[in-house]
């Protein structure tokens, strides 16, 4: 009997089978536009969980002591015009930004306001 019941389901199957090939060879599949659709679908998704996870309003009130000129890059710490051209003047780009938050982290912690060239190569020494 458990032969006969699975000759039975193999043909169900097999004829399901055929019913979809029979299904697939009348449908015509744009592939292009298939992939553009998924395209789309995957950028809309993208983009309403960075909306989600990277709010465009702070939470946290402005900062009334933002600093105006020249800064360092990435931070608010003002400096002044040749500091920012030496740091220009590092080739290597990691190399680059430790400089910069060396020199960051030392203004901070002296409660330096600008940073000037002389504060820049003494706080830039490794």
């Amino acid at each position: 009997m458990e032969e006969k019941s699975l000759d039975h389901r193999l043909a169900a199957l097999e004829s399901r089978l055929a019913r979809l090939e029979t299904l697939l060879e009348r449908t015509a599949v744009d592939t292009d536009a298939a992939k553009a659709g998924i395209q789309q679908w995957v950028t809309e998704y993208v983009s309403l969980r960075l909306q989600q996870l990277v709010p465009e309003t702070c939470e946290h009130a402005p900062d009334d002591t933002a600093a105006h000129g020249p800064v360092l890059p990435g931070t608010r710490i003002r400096c002044t015009e040749e500091v920012l051209h030496r740091l220009g003047r590092i080739p290597i780009p990691f190399v680059r930004q430790m400089v910069t938050q060396k020199v960051a982290e030392t203004a901070r912690a002296e409660h330096v306001v600008t940073v000037d060239v002389p504060f820049f190569e003494r706080a830039a020494t490794f």
